[in-house]
């Protein structure tokens, strides 16, 4: 039976983890409608932390400049036990990573990126509920209901379940969700203290028994705005959920719980016990008790349909991973799709999604789930490599079918992110760039190191089995003679690039992914091993599949 698709994606949920797939789909051209139960945005602090992985994301799609103007700066962390001060937690990257840490309220990082959504003409269809769809060789009908009670039947090539914990698409899907819940139950305030902390760091204080364990707890993240904080602690027993027979139909305990709101009075007197300075707390804006479950799908997704965000993972909220996670999710599904229904990509394509984002999925659910537990401090790797981990640098995808062999010699490989540098010089410019400026808003780039003509002949190779879309950036190395390659050149003048990615004499190529990960490292690069690596995601220009 032919169809006509009357959209090309249907993205359910527009939290960021959904409005980050529908902003990047429609970025690319393609045709995206995402519709949201809710008829207006929660005004909630839920997820806050921004880590620098995701502003990098940010930088790519052109909205950090946004972003840091409306976020405050993480700078590490203060902590207390039983009232005396332990060593304090300074988050400090290496130089080359372009952003440090951040908090903003998940209603402030929705609003940005409704408002870069609407840039192209979409908007979110609120009030408009998913309530079936079916799929088949094609596509996937899906099934919508609009507040009033009117029904709609659209028919879209993919669909992707950024619905939530409680995932609609999950459940129809068939997709188990396998974990458990925390005993423990938290309560959260947004509110302001008059306390003459630090600036720009978060507070964790806690009070040990004489058995040593923790039975009680504060944590505090700061918020725009001034000595505001969002913050977490046991709730007290009258305003338990325990024994309450109201829980979720889908049987997931995990996230704020509709009953009964935490007063001033109770944050107070959490802060009375715990504060590690005398304080009252003024001016909540909003609080709520929550339960914290930790689970993961057994797959991303099944055919045309995929899930992403808390659809597919859910875990404790320690070191502020879940929400950045689902929008990794987003970005590395959203280019793929958007390749796929261009028509320039291998048929399997899509299904590279659930290969690569799963791994990173269960490591973070056990590590989070672990940190919670144990703390951060009974973490075995070294504290460079911890804090690296935490702001979410060193998640990659080697072994992944997209991406080449591992490579002999430094520097980052086949599936690690491409790091950053700077000092590259232009003939235009009067000014340094950064590697990420040349990478910002493009798709594949080929960078190819050093001299000679062999980078104009990769260039062609790399367009042509492409079908353009593969992009080229000449780097080389201060000294060099004048560029003739007759692709973009720039020069290393502080030598960052080579020292970052292992590269000396003779030619070096990276293929550098939409998302921002390498592809292939091809040293020395012939034209056979270039379309060999391209054939991992693209279908030969000239095989008629375009």
């Amino acid at each position: 039976m032919a169809h006509t698709f009357g959209t090309d994606v249907v993205v359910a949920g527009a939290g960021p983890v959904g409005l980050t797939a529908a902003a990047e789909l429609r970025r690319r051209g393609i045709r995206c409608r995402i519709v949201d139960r809710l008829p207006a945005r929660l005004p909630y602090a839920k997820a806050v932390g921004i880590q620098p992985r995701t502003l990098e994301i940010w930088d790519h799609m052109g909205l950090t400049r946004t972003v840091l103007e409306a976020a405050v700066p993480m700078y590490g962390q203060l902590a207390y036990v039983n009232g005396t001060e332990q060593a304090r937690i300074d988050l400090v990257l290496p130089p080359e990573v372009p952003y440090g840490f951040a908090a903003l309220p998940q209603y402030e990082t929705e609003r940005i990126l409704d408002t870069y959504l609407a840039r192209f003409g979409t908007g979110i269809e609120r009030g408009t509920e998913l309530v079936a769809f079916s799929q088949d060789a094609d596509g996937v009908t899906v099934a919508l209901r609009s507040v009033s009670g009117a029904e709609e039947e659209v028919r879209a090539r993919y669909l992707v379940g950024c619905d939530g914990a409680h995932s609609i698409v999950r459940r129809k899907l068939g997709l188990t969700f396998e974990g458990s819940a925390f005993p423990e139950e938290y309560m959260l305030g947004d509110v302001e203290v008059d306390w003459d902390l630090p600036q720009g760091y978060g507070v964790r204080a806690m009070h040990r028994n004489s058995d040593g364990e923790v039975d009680d707890i504060l944590v505090c993240i700061p918020l725009p705005g001034r000595n505001r904080y969002r913050m977490s602690m046991m709730v007290p027993l009258a305003l338990s959920t325990a024994g309450r027979n109201d829980g979720p139909a889908d049987g997931v305990v995990h996230g704020l719980d509709g009953g009964r709101a935490p007063a001033l009075s109770d944050i107070q007197a959490v802060l009375d016990r715990l504060s590690p300075r005398p304080t009252t707390a003024s001016r909540l804006r909003w609080s709520s008790v929550f339960r914290i479950s930790h689970r993961i799908v057994d797959r991303y997704g099944d055919g045309r349909v995929f899930v992403a965000g808390d659809a597919a993972h859910i875990h404790p909220p320690t070191g502020a991973q879940g929400m950045n996670t689902g929008i990794q999710d987003a970005w590395n599904l959203a280019w793929k799709l958007a390749l796929a229904i261009e028509g320039g990509a291998r048929h399997d394509l899509a299904a590279s999604y659930d290969a690569e984002r799963r791994p990173v999925g269960e490591e973070v659910v056990e590590r989070t789930v672990r940190h919670a537990t144990q703390g951060v401090q009974a973490d075995p790797a070294d504290p460079g490599t911890v804090m690296l981990r935490e702001a979410q640098l060193l998640v990659g995808y080697r072994g992944s079918p997209l991406v080449g062999p591992a490579s002999e010699g430094p520097g980052p490989q086949p599936g690690d992110r491409a790091p950053d540098c700077t000092g590259l010089a232009a003939h235009i410019a009067t000014f340094p760039l950064r590697l990420y400026d040349l990478l910002r808003d493009r798709g594949h780039v080929l960078l190819v190191y050093g001299d000679g003509e062999q980078s104009g002949q990769l260039a062609q190779v790399a367009s042509e089995f492409s079908g353009g879309r593969v992009g080229t950036c000449v780097i080389r190395p201060t000294g060099s003679t004048t560029n003739t390659s007759g692709s973009p050149a720039y020069v290393d003048t502080l030598g960052e690039f080579a020292r970052l990615y292992g590269v000396s004499d003779g030619v070096t190529a990276f293929v550098v992914r939409p998302d921002g990960y390498i592809g292939a490292r091809l040293c020395p690069p012939t034209a056979a091993h270039l379309t060999a690596h391209l054939a991992r995601t693209f279908a030969p220009a000239d095989s008629g599949t375009r």
